[in-house]
């Protein structure tokens, strides 16, 4: 299982909402949660995210048990625009299944997936807020503006390559989408993941996760974590919780730890990672207001003043009142 951010050391994303498009001061990491963020990496930055695990699953209606390890990486990749980014997912796993009667070895990669992501809104990119310089509380309250999400989509394909755990009928190429949304509040991240995965097949699942991360300091972060997903062949509600920890500004560890709401099957997962970052050949993109567009915008409020002083029987030139 691939633990990813909302995962996202909330730190990294105090500096998302800045004017430097997608690129960050600090490594923006998937790890540890499960959910994607809506923000890429950056034009020309790649970035790798790994982890391993130890997983425990047990089913005592029909007396069936698994414990194991496995790997995971996540590849990332910003190319053409500084909105998009591709993305390669694997994980390994090896594990021993128990049963009533008879017993095995399970190895294989449990996922692999190719896909891409675009950001398609962001509310800070032409924005930039007028502080008031004579209140303090004016600049600290909540701004229903606050609310507005970053928006990115996911589209992307599972490959089954000789998958031992899945259905051996499921078929080896299968679509999933997803739309992603992030807030920022302060110190704290909020990212929703909406997910259609295996699309257009029998094992077709909907789900969601949705990740909570707070910024403890300019290292520490802590997250936790909701995932559920739902089908004719899966029904699954899980729940995480862990913590990263800002080794450099391009290194990132992290640890974590998940269960399931149900008795039967139960499952628990607890993991370790490091997220790392190449961005030498990153040159910063700037999405601030042209000069001249804002040049005209100040010369229209202006004339709007003008005129409004002039119906009040005011000089707009000298302030003083005419006759």
């Amino acid at each position: 299982m691939k633990f990813t951010c909302w995962h996202i050391p909330a730190l990294i994303l105090l500096c998302v909402g800045s004017l430097n498009a997608q690129f960050t001061d600090v490594i923006n990491s998937n790890r540890p949660g499960e959910s994607m963020s809506a923000f890429s990496v950056g034009k020309t930055v790649f970035q790798a995210e790994t982890g391993g695990y130890y997983i425990e699953e047990k089913n005592e209606d029909n007396g069936v048990e698994a414990k194991g390890w496995g790997v995971d990486l996540q590849l990332r990749y910003g190319a053409f625009f500084e909105q998009l980014e591709f993305i390669a997912e694997m994980q390994y796993q090896n594990d021993h299944v128990d049963r009533a009667l008879t017993d095995e070895d399970r190895a294989g990669f449990r996922q692999l997936i190719l896909g891409g992501k675009y950001l398609i809104y962001d509310p800070n990119k032409d924005y930039e807020a007028k502080p008031n310089l004579y209140s303090y509380r004016a600049n600290h309250k909540f701004k229903w503006r606050d609310l507005l999400p970053a928006v990115g989509v996911y589209g992307g394909f599972n490959l089954n390559l000789n998958n031992p755990f899945v259905p051996e009928q499921e078929p080896n190429f299968t679509p999933k989408f997803m739309v992603i949304t992030q807030n920022q509040f302060r110190r704290s991240v909020l990212v929703l993941n909406f997910i259609a995965d295996k699309v257009a097949t029998s094992y077709m699942t909907i789900g969601y996760i949705g990740t909570f991360t707070y910024g403890i300091n300019s290292r520490f972060s802590a997250f936790i974590e909701n995932q559920g997903f739902y089908g004719d062949f899966a029904d699954e509600n899980i729940l995480r919780g862990g913590a990263a920890y800002l080794v450099r500004e391009n290194i990132q560890v992290d640890l974590s730890a998940g269960t399931n709401f149900r008795d039967n099957p139960r499952q628990f997962i607890a993991g370790a990672g490091l997220s790392w970052r190449f961005d030498d050949n990153y040159e910063t993109v700037y999405l601030r207001i042209p000069k001249e567009e804002k040049g005209k915008k100040e010369d229209k409020n202006k004339k709007k003043k003008d005129k409004q002083k002039r119906k009040d029987g005011i000089n707009p030139e000298t302030g003083e009142p005419t006759e």
